[in-house]
């Protein structure tokens, strides 16, 4: 008579897959359990959490979708379509309008947006054209806009013309930042205030503020230095130079001067140069040399 073996190991595979299911099951009732007692917790109702799973489906849906029909280039597809239906309408660029020019010259704005001349007005990039025309030296500021059906307007703000920057091989007219905004000759140059000297250009808006300390005396400078990178060198229409200290004793030397002027009418007097780099002193230079001392001003 024939003997059946049971195997042991299939015991044991069984027990401990009744094990594992067993644990799965305790686990899921737990999980769940603990996500039904923070739902209830909650003050929404089960048709509201209904509504709230069924959104975040059709949310997950429709970004799938996107996504595809980004990768498809169905956008811009649909971008291209909406032109062509503008421009069939009429929408399209047939005329540029500006505004604001005053010194530069208009036909540089005009090159600056050839290109989009018969471009539909839904493709024509208002941010792009605008950054371009900031490319500009005499453009400060610009504003770009639709005028439908086919017009384009463009408004300039224009820099202001401040100085003449002396450069070794050119003048430079620039603003009163510094902005270099285009050569000029020395004729073109005659009346406007010269500045030069190593660094000046970067100088230009603190010289501004220092002549503006002493508004009476700055329709007689028609000349600044910076010296050393580090002070300023002034002369009048007169010739004479005036020296003055550096950093912010600069403004207060000039209004002390304007006082001193004010008073004795050192300028068109006969010193050819005033130094003001000594703290509340004068030393005023003559054509054969140093001033006679009661000429010297404290």
């Amino acid at each position: 008579m024939a003997k059946v073996k049971r195997k042991p190991t299939g015991v044991r595979r069984s027990t401990a897959a009744r094990s594992r299911s067993q644990k799965a099951r305790a686990a899921k009732r737990h999980t769940s359990g603990l996500l039904d007692r923070a739902m209830t917790a909650l003050p929404f109702t089960e048709e509201q959490w209904h509504k709230f799973f069924l959104f975040l489906i059709v949310a997950a849906g429709l970004g799938i979708a996107w996504t595809v029909a980004s990768y498809a280039g169905v956008p811009e597809l649909a971008k291209s379509e909406l032109a062509k239906s503008a421009s069939r309408a009429g929408y399209e660029v047939r005329k540029v309008r500006v505004t604001g020019v005053d010194r530069m010259s208009e036909q540089v704005v005009y090159q600056r947006v050839l290109g989009e001349t018969d471009r539909p007005m839904p493709l024509v990039e208002i941010a792009e054209i605008r950054d371009r025309l900031l490319e500009l030296p005499w453009v400060k500021d610009a504003r770009v806009s639709r005028q439908l059906p086919d017009t384009l307007r463009i408004d300039i703000v224009e820099r202001e013309p401040h100085a003449v920057l002396v450069k070794p091989d050119r003048l430079m007219l620039v603003d009163p930042e510094g902005q270099e905004l285009e050569p000029v000759s020395a004729k073109a140059a005659e009346g406007m205030l010269l500045i030069s000297g190593p660094g000046a250009q970067k100088q230009v808006a603190d010289l501004g503020r220092l002549l503006g300390s002493a508004p009476a005396l700055k329709p007689q400078i028609v000349a600044a230095e910076w010296v050393g990178n580090r002070r300023w060198n002034l002369t009048f229409k007169t010739g004479q130079m005036l020296a003055l200290p550096e950093g912010d004793q600069g403004p207060a030397a000039l209004v002390k001067f304007a006082e001193m002027d004010g008073r004795n009418r050192l300028i068109g007097g006969k010193a050819v140069a005033i130094d003001m780099r000594v703290a509340d002193r004068a030393y005023l230079r003559c054509k054969d040399g140093p001033c006679p001392r009661g000429m010297s001003a404290e």
